[in-house]
């Protein structure tokens, strides 16, 4: 199918098909990279959210009751499925979110594919425990499925980080109302499809799009959802923890992060700010990981410093769809506003923009790769998130010195640190508050590793066996043998 031939109207996807919102309104998807418009796309509300999570409810007796080894192959199947028209999605994810091309084939759409084929494999590998607990009786345990679950998907990694949901929820038997992010709903409405071809049961797997105040909360405060599992920002994760009070639902919240790559004057050098660069201007610096603080001893702060500098320059912003683009746009007018807003703010506290620093003149929201030096430890640039290709560069004494800025934030989600120095290495390791220490390299993930942090970094694991603990509830059982 030509994805540029079917980009006027998106409807809902409910109970296996495509419906329009009760409401009928829809809203224009915008290409970040042009600010031109690419689709109308249903605005779903209350009445479209009761609907999905009705069909959800109905599906979960046919998904959770089929045998575990047929669930597996049609995860597989509809792996097989997004395989066959990942051109199609890796086009609708990059203009979508203004993505390289390039970065979409390299990266997100291999990992989806990964996740899903992972987790096919364990849905008949879930199992519970016999537990000898006293001779007159058979006590064993079971894992069920939670229920309904409600994804919330955010729009730096549309298909990817939804995968992360999708797959273990499925694997586990659960059903799913997915809200994809407001500025990016194309590809899961896509894919979402290619499941019910792959044989998934209608209504299993629902996508209502619409705003987060809208869609999200009635999702949020639905009495018969039974879990929420939410990426995005710490002010939106408070909410739903409150929303989600009504009923003590299920909580996973994978929220923000200011994460600090440490680099030691032991370090190879070259590799250190080449990884460094990657780590915060990969995807314009809108990761949750991305390693927007580095932290550099001060004998080697200059030299790093410049090379940092080197490689900022050396990026290729511009057109997604252009195969030596290495850096698109930031999603949104308003993402960008926030970005410049930092910029100014870095400047203002007294840190020196060394190069960058500025909005690229011409259609759409670009920003220069932006290096801050002569950064403090207590400036809002290296105490806040910006979510944008801003780097703060720190200067540290020690060891000591390098984890007490490293960890002097209220978030805990990844971390880094390089040095020629094994012992060095695992000492930071142990000391790094961070859910993912990475040690001379930075910001690898892959599903088979629990991916998660504490603090405004949110809590609960995605990704490997753990993710499976966050769709199922164990259930003790005893027969007594007398």
């Amino acid at each position: 199918m030509d994805a540029k031939a079917d980009l006027d109207q998106y409807p809902l996807f409910i109970g296996g098909k495509r419906v329009a919102a009760a409401s009928g309104e829809y809203s224009l998807d915008l290409n970040p990279a042009t600010e031109e418009p690419i689709a109308h796309v249903a605005q779903g509300g209350k009445q479209d959210v009761d609907a999905a999570v009705r069909a959800a409810r109905a599906a979960l007796k046919v998904w959770g009751g089929m045998r575990a080894a047929e669930r597996g192959r049609i995860l597989q199947r509809a792996a097989t499925l997004i395989e066959e028209h990942q051109e199609q999605l890796i086009e609708l994810e990059s203009v979508d979110a203004g993505k390289p091309l390039a970065a979409v084939r390299r990266q997100d759409m291999p990992a989806v594919i990964d996740t899903l084929r992972y987790y096919a494999g364990w849905c008949d590998k879930i199992t519970g425990q016999v537990i000898p607990a006293r001779p007159d009786a058979l006590t064993y345990t079971v894992r069920e499925p939670v229920g309904v679950v409600a994804a919330i998907v955010p729009w730096n990694f549309p298909l990817m980080i939804g995968m992360w949901k999708i797959a273990p929820a499925l694997a586990c038997g659960c059903t799913l109302v997915v809200k994809p992010a407001e500025l990016t709903p194309l590809t899961m409405l896509r894919v979402a499809e290619l499941f019910v071809a792959a044989g998934l049961p209608p209504g299993a797997f629902n996508v209502v799009c619409g705003k987060g105040s809208v869609v999200g909360e009635a999702l949020v405060q639905h009495p018969d959802v039974d879990k929420v599992t939410f990426t995005g920002s710490p002010r939106v994760g408070r909410g739903i923890l409150q929303g989600a009070a009504g009923n003590f639902k299920k909580v996973t919240l994978e929220l923000g992060g200011k994460s600090a790559n440490v680099i030691f004057a032991d370090a190879n050098l070259d590799r250190a700010a080449r990884s460094a660069a990657s780590g915060i201007f990969f995807n314009a610096g809108q990761v949750c990981s991305a390693g927007s603080r580095v932290l550099v001893e001060r004998p080697v702060y200059d030299e790093v410093v410049d090379r940092l500098v080197e490689r900022a320059r050396s990026i290729r912003v511009g057109d997604p769809s252009e195969p030596k683009t290495t850096m698109g746009p930031v999603i949104s007018a308003g993402q960008m506003k926030t970005v410049l807003d930092y910029i100014a703010i870095g400047k203002a506290e007294g840190a020196s923009a060394v190069t960058g620093g500025a909005r690229v003149s011409g259609e759409g929201y670009f920003i220069e790769p932006t290096v801050f030096a002569n950064v403090k430890h207590e400036m809002r640039i290296s105490q806040e998130e910006i979510f944008g290709p801003v780097l703060a560069v720190i200067p540290f004494e020690d060891e000591a010195d390098a984890l007490r800025i490293a960890n002097g934030t209220a978030y805990s989600l990844a971390a880094g640190a390089w040095s020629a120095d094994s012992g060095r290495l695992h000492r930071m390791a142990a000391g790094l508050k961070a859910g993912t220490v990475w040690l001379n390299t930075y910001g690898y993930t892959d599903v088979r590793l629990p991916w998660g942090g504490a603090g405004e970094s949110g809590f609960g694991r995605e990704h490997g066996e753990s993710a499976l603990e966050n769709f199922t509830t164990p259930k003790a059982v005893w027969l007594a043998l007398d």
